[in-house]
């Protein structure tokens, strides 16, 4: 692939080099990246060269294998933690499982959680009360979630506080340092779904001090759907398997026999591994992360951030309200607007523009391939909709 330098993403704007990388931008006014990420030039390539040597070599699965690690390696290096820290799962929902099956919790213990998470994170652990596992769930009644608004929810037996990074309803940005510092205080654990931050936002998963972090690959990692991971820390021992295979046992004999041995875990993250992996997924993902890297997370987020400023200035012109924070170290990519009426995502499909209706409003959402151009366009089809849409909810 083309690998482009660090000014890819600058203050003066987006690259042209970067959105010729993705060709859905040619095609329509694609503001859904908090939904799913196009495939990028780069990213397919990866992807194309896995399966010619699937069809034209029937799989050098020993070269697989290692390109497994390699990209281990560079996922590990984005989110500042040690390859052995890292599994490989399916999607976001399969790693907030495996934490809420696996944190070592009694019956009559508790779990606490915002009443507007997202439902993966939630039925993960409201699935476990028949097991005797407590969910509280706390109103999100503030700009974003801290540790006061989960402060009168958490007692002795609180074992987890599962929480969100972005919250994909609204965009905003968690104070999770607090939440962690909250949990710590009375012996608990913050569990994190970061499917809306990882490939969007620095994240340093390490220095968070989270016991297990889970997301997807199909948002800001760019890689169609079918991959996640889960970091989990190799100095703690919270989070026990669900199920077991051999990618997660140390002592396999190499004849591949299970005998009558005691079953020895792997010490790191490892041991949540089952199954072969999504090759074809992991050698795409290596692409993704290749494209990240040459441009870094920190211009990537100032960019996104910038469209969110631009964005909340025409905003503001128009008179149309924005459902979540302003204040831009709580932001994200994700912009909700107060247009709930059901006749806006038609109109806005029929003027070629892709975003997702949420809960009360639009979520727009921005990815690297985006343009201040795109947000001018975007306000002048909606300034003409306030003209023939139906009036607003009050």
């Amino acid at each position: 692939m083309t690998v482009l330098n660090k000014t890819g993403l600058n203050k003066t704007g987006l690259n042209a080099e970067i959105r010729a990388h993705f060709p859905v931008t040619d095609r329509m006014l694609y503001l859904d990246a908090a939904h799913q990420t196009p495939l990028a030039v780069p990213v397919r390539a990866s992807l194309d060269a896995f399966l010619d040597e699937a069809q034209f070599t029937a799989g050098p699965k020993a070269g697989w294998l290692d390109r497994v690690e390699q990209v281990r390696a560079q996922l590990a290096g984005l989110l500042g933690v040690g390859a052995g820290e890292i599994a490989f799962t399916k999607n976001t929902s399969e790693g907030l499982n495996i934490a809420a099956h696996g944190l070592r919790w009694a019956p009559g213990d508790n779990v606490v959680l915002l009443a507007s998470e997202h439902p993966n994170n939630a039925y993960a652990w409201l699935s476990q009360r028949a097991a005797g596992l407590e969910v509280r769930q706390v109103p999100d009644d503030k700009t974003w979630a801290d540790a006061e608004t989960f402060a009168a929810a958490v007692d002795g037996r609180t074992r987890a506080i599962a929480l969100s990074h972005v919250m994909f309803h609204s965009g905003q940005r968690n104070d999770v340092e607090s939440v962690v510092a909250l949990a710590r205080s009375v012996g608990a654990e913050v569990v994190l779904d970061a499917m809306q931050s990882v490939g969007v936002l620095p994240v340093d998963a390490g220095a968070l001090g989270v016991a297990a972090l889970a997301a997807g690959s199909h948002k800001g990692l760019l890689v169609p759907q079918g991959l996640g991971f889960l970091y989990t820390a190799t100095d703690t021992d919270v989070l026990a398997p669900t199920y077991v295979g051999t990618a997660g046992v140390a002592n396999t004999s190499d004849d591949l026999v299970a005998g009558p041995d005691a079953v020895v875990l792997r010490p790191d993250a490892h041991r949540f591994e089952i199954g072969n992996y999504n090759l074809p997924a992991i050698h795409a993902l290596g692409g993704a992360l290749d494209l990240l890297g040459s441009i870094g997370l920190p211009a990537i987020a100032e960019h996104l951030l910038d469209l969110g400023d631009r964005l909340i200035g025409h905003l503001d012109r128009l008179g149309i309200g924005l459902l979540g924070p302003r204040e831009r170290d709580r932001r994200s990519h994700i912009h909700v607007l107060d247009l709930p009426d059901a006749g806006w995502p038609p109109y806005l499909a029929a003027s070629g523009v892709r975003l997702s209706p949420v809960r009360d409003g639009l979520r727009v959402s921005f990815g690297i391939y985006n343009t201040a151009e795109d947000v001018d366009r975007l306000a002048v089809i909606v300034e003409r909709g306030l003209r023939t849409v139906p009036a607003r909810a009050s």
